[in-house]
């Protein structure tokens, strides 16, 4: 597996963990969206999109989306004021 492969799995579940603890704590709504954005990150649904639609995401724009997704988590959500709370 490609070290590629295996950071997007990471990157993706911690996308998913985050819309979990947001769909839980915090509101249903950016808890879906988180959700839906994690699903970008997985392999095999990236190989099911290439197929589909005959493109894929860059991983230079998954990286960018990445990075802002941190910081809007720990910046400006409501799950990053918990977290800092603890």
């Amino acid at each position: 597996m490609k070290t590629t492969h295996i950071l997007s799995w990471l990157f993706g579940i911690a996308v998913f963990a985050t819309g979990i603890l947001n769909m839980i704590l915090v509101h249903f709504v950016p808890g879906v969206i988180y959700l839906f954005i994690a699903l970008i990150y997985f392999p095999p649904l990236n190989a099911i999109f290439r197929e589909r639609f005959g493109f894929e995401i860059p991983p230079l724009v998954k990286a960018i989306l990445g990075i802002m997704l941190i910081m809007f988590t720990l910046g400006v959500s409501d799950l990053g004021e918990m977290i800092d709370k603890l």
